[in-house]
Order: structure tokens, then C-alpha cells, then sequence
């Protein structure tokens, strides 16, 4: 049977299309590689991270961290304070795909594992974001990826067949989670490939 050509280009937004990384801001913040490495591995981790991902709002995450380290109170709140700086840039070889799908009139969605309170700030900051005919964020809804509840939600608000999307993720676990309900999937290793890709399923000219 053969594959149908997906029509709409689904993006991840960190890791994708902005450089987003706690040590861009914790390099300042902590010197010190080892002590600033066991912060984010023992303080600061993954795990709470995805608690605001999921819709727990900065302030009270914030405190309830720093009632548990209270030594380590002012690095805390500058997770909340000072998290632009953990997003010094636009990947913009990435956006400049991302603006070429949507010159060519492409419907351009995305699906996104950030706290909806720094997403609206992203996107005052970053116009491209503001693109995406239908945005699925993950602390808005209280879903995340990979749970495949995010990408039947996705789908259910964008009114799309699975098998019309190309989901694009740099997390294998959510390529792999978006091809299980249907979508195709590409993990992202950088704009080239990306471009390489779209080309393959008809969406960008081949390049040059």
C-alpha cells in the first residue's frame, strides 16, 4: 500500500525552530560546569521542568522547589525570572523552511511540549510563531508529548486526518509517538535534512 503524501507540515517549536536550553542562562548563573550540571540533574531537572509543561504555573512550581532547597532559592526563581535567556535565538535556518512552507500557502501547525504562560511570551517575541494555523500547547491542555492523548487532541482541533501530517520533532520518542496514532513523522537533525525531507514528500522543491 502506498503511503499517502501528507499536505500539512506540523512543527515542534524547542529544539526545532528556537534554541531553547537552561544552560544558556545557568552558564552565567553557575560558573562552574559540575556544580551547574548537578543544579539542573538535582534542583532544576527534566521532570520538574515538564510539571509547568503540563500546565503548573512558574510562581507556584517556583516555590514549591525553593521550599525544598531554600539554599538554592535565588537560582530557583531565576528558572521563572529570568527564563527568556534560556532562548537566546531563533533557529533560523529552520524558520526560513518554515516561511517558504507558508509563502507556498501551506497550512503550518505545531505541536509543542512549553508552559503556556512563556509560550505567549515567545510569541510576542518570535512573529513566527504567531503563524501556525492551529497550535497545540501542551500547558494549555494539559497533555504532553509523547502521551499520545496530545496528538489525537491535535488532530481532533485541527480537523485533520492523521495521514495528512508530516509531525517534525528533534525527540525520537515523539516521532515515534506521532507515527503510532497515524501521522508521518521526521525527527529533525537540522534545517538541510529538514529540507531534504519536505522535498521527498512533495512539500518544498527538490534542493538545488
Amino acid at each position: 500500500m502506498q503511503t499517502a503524501k501528507p499536505s500539512v507540515p506540523v512543527f515542534d517549536v524547542g529544539g526545532v525552530l528556537i534554541d531553547w536550553d537552561p544552560r544558556h542562562l545557568y552558564r552565567d548563573l553557575i560558573p562552574d560546569e559540575a556544580a551547574r550540571e548537578r543544579f539542573l540533574a538535582e534542583v532544576c531537572t527534566p521532570a520538574w521542568n515538564r510539571q509547568m509543561d503540563l500546565g503548573k504555573p512558574f510562581a507556584e512550581a517556583v516555590a514549591e522547589l525553593a521550599a525544598l532547597h531554600p539554599d538554592q532559592a535565588e537560582l530557583i526563581a531565576a528558572y521563572d525570572t529570568h527564563w527568556m535567556r534560556m532562548v537566546p535565538q531563533a533557529l533560523d535556518d529552520t524558520v526560513a523552511v518554515l516561511q517558504e512552507l507558508a509563502a507556498a500557502g501551506l497550512r503550518i501547525c505545531a505541536i509543542t511540549n512549553f508552559s503556556a504562560e512563556k509560550f505567549a511570551e515567545c510569541q510576542a517575541r518570535f512573529a513566527f510563531l504567531r503563524q501556525f494555523e492551529t497550535v497545540t500547547v501542551s500547558g494549555a491542555i494539559g497533555l504532553a508529548k509523547p502521551d499520545p492523548a496530545i496528538f489525537r487532541r491535535f488532530l481532533a482541533d485541527a480537523g485533520l486526518p492523521a495521514e495528512d501530517c508530516l509531525f517534525i520533532d528533534d525527540m525520537s520518542a515523539n516521532v515515534e509517538a506521532a507515527q503510532a496514532q497515524g501521522m508521518q513523522a521526521t525527527r529533525f537533525v537540522g534545517a538541510a535534512a529538514l529540507r531534504t525531507t519536505l522535498a521527498a514528500h512533495g512539500l518544498l522543491p527538490a534542493p538545488a
